[in-house]
């Protein structure tokens, strides 16, 4: 049995989310996790620095790709485009890792220090997103405007994807995006 590495990791969080899934996260241990796994507690906590993180786990390297993919895009689309841009970049990584993610969203559902975890996550990736804005020349309340709204259009568009497995996260953040934008479009006066 592996006792580190990638290989490890994947296994402690399959062994968490079957666990919590199984027993409930608060009745869930890491000592349980890593028997599952086949792995030591100590390997877990190599890992992870408490079970929640078991789901959460490269929430780092998913912000620095989101901003720097805010950074990289063309330099005449406005800050809503070029957060699209940066969002449609995951979809292959969201792809890859739908297996896994499909469940943990509905666990995160009910449980409220896994949706306290979630929200924690969120608003690094909102920070994460106003900074590569601000880098781009947007003042820092627009940024910080601009990434809550595209933020809330992308988890828009991957619960819509969810629900539709064969339409694409391009499809979804487009139509997401479309909507926002439309809501700040002047609306005739009704009579």
């Amino acid at each position: 049995m592996p006792r580190s590495g990638s290989d490890a990791r994947r296994r402690l969080q399959q062994a968490a989310l079957e666990l919590f899934r199984e027993r409930g996260y608060e009745a869930t241990t890491a000592a349980e996790i890593a028997a599952r796994a086949g792995v030591t507690e100590r390997t877990f906590f190599r890992h992870f620095k408490d079970k929640r993180e078991a789901l959460f786990h490269g929430e780092e390297d998913f912000r620095t790709a989101l901003a720097d993919a805010v950074i990289a895009a063309p330099a005449d689309l406005d800050p809503l485009s070029a957060l699209r841009v940066s969002f449609g970049a995951t979809e292959q990584v969201l792809r890859d890792n739908r297996a896994f993610s499909g469940p943990r969203a509905a666990l995160i559902d009910q449980t409220p220090a896994l949706q306290e975890r979630m929200l924690t996550k969120t608003a690094g990736l909102i920070d994460a997103l106003a900074g590569a804005l601000r880098r781009r020349g947007v003042k820092a309340g627009a940024a910080t405007l601009a990434a809550q709204m595209g933020m809330a259009a992308f988890n828009h568009a991957v619960t819509m994807w969810a629900t539709d497995p064969d339409s694409g996260l391009q499809e979804n953040l487009a139509r997401a995006f479309a909507d926002l934008r439309g809501l700040a479009a002047p609306t005739p006066p009704r009579n």
